[in-house]
């Protein structure tokens, strides 16, 4: 598994963000990981999750061990795909998904931390393609925490395809000790859709006298799973967050309060949307407040099946919070064909920490 660690060769600019206002306080070297993932053959259609797909760890400097741990900032991920070279450009049709976890029980113990870290660093698929964080943000990691990179293909629309293919996938980071200010600690949370599998309330992990739907939302619907992944709760409802569309137009609500578990009010500074094709839409609704937090408009392509665009949410200032606030993430699909389509719906959000403190 070729890697490359390359440096700009131009000292990047960042804006650390002190006393709520926006002053330039560091200029330091953004560094790149580069990963080729191995060769994929695409020689027949593969639809989402059922194509060819590998793992490798990775390490942001290879060289450092314990006794040289240092402090590092990731600001952003970008994966394309490209030929078998590692060089030409290849359809971006191709990419089922870029995902990037690390070890979330490690990092809090390094962090001395106790709330829940999720394990998903990024994810990347049709339509985005690349995360960079607005100025003076970053998720902090120590230099020898190993994360899992995890790629996949697809091929929705070519029948008799002969291709290799690969994931050339780009970590960017900054080094603490080059910075003169310390970045705004991210963490991450998610919300994603649901649907219901075997079970009798339409929420996850709340029992039918708990519900209200003034409260709570409708509640997700009773669906069909596309492959053989389920969530369990605590009731011991099933539910799937990759389940089918039939032909036609489905709205789909899923009250995220316990998905997204928020340890306390804090603002979201970026956020990624995961889709499938057919999606036209996703929203993070605050059922509490009656407003909408955030909705992502999806493109899809003209001719096949396949997305261009997926919209993403970036922001120094940031959209607030609560941890008292019920959730409610909407999909809206329409699935044009007729046959039917497998979906998921995920925002990753990438909030303010407000457990950590570098000023010091």
């Amino acid at each position: 598994m070729p890697f490359r660690l390359m440096i700009l060769s131009s000292s990047v600019v960042l804006s650390a963000l002190l006393g709520g206002c926006q002053t330039a306080k560091s200029a330091a070297r953004v560094y790149h990981q580069e990963i080729l993932s191995e060769s994929y053959v695409i020689d027949r259609k593969y639809k989402s999750m059922k194509g060819p797909s590998s793992g490798v760890q990775v390490t942001l400097l290879d060289s450092m061990g314990e006794d040289e741990r240092e402090l590092l900032w990731i600001r952003g991920y970008k994966a394309v795909m490209v030929g078998a070279d590692g060089e030409s450009n290849m359809s971006q049709e191709f990419m089922c998904h870029s995902n990037l976890d690390f070890n979330a029980q490690k990092h809090r113990f390094l962090f001395e931390q106790n709330k829940f870290f999720n394990p998903r660093l990024f994810t990347l698929s049709q339509g985005q393609f690349e995360i960079e964080f607005p100025p003076g943000f970053g998720i902090p990691i120590y230099s020898d925490e190993e994360m899992h990179l995890t790629t996949q293909v697809l091929n929705l629309n070519l029948d008799n395809a002969d291709l290799e293919v690969r994931h050339k996938v780009r970590i960017d980071f900054m080094r603490d000790k080059d910075l003169s200010a310390p970045l705004k600690p991210l963490f991450t949370s998610s919300a994603y859709g649901l649907v219901l599998l075997d079970g009798e309330n339409p929420y996850f992990g709340l029992e039918k006298e708990e519900t209200d739907e003034h409260a709570h939302g409708t509640g997700c619907l009773v669906g069909f799973n596309a492959d053989n992944h389920t969530y369990g709760d605590r009731l011991g409802q099933k539910f799937t967050g990759h389940w089918v569309v039939p032909p036609g137009r489905q709205v789909n609500r899923t009250l995220v309060t316990q998905l997204m578990n928020l340890p306390f009010d804090t603002t979201i500074h970026y956020i990624a949307v995961h889709l499938h094709p057919f999606a036209e839409s996703l929203e993070l609704y605050d059922l509490t407040a009656d407003q909408t937090v955030f909705k992502s408009h999806a493109e899809n392509r003209k001719e096949g099946i396949g997305l261009n665009h997926v919209d993403a949410f970036s922001s120094i200032e940031g959209v607030p919070v609560f941890k008292d606030h019920e959730y409610e993430l909407i999909s809206v699909y329409n699935n044009t064909t007729e046959e039917d389509q497998d979906s998921m719906a995920v925002m990753y959000l990438y909030l303010l920490d407000r457990d950590i403190d570098f000023s010091s």
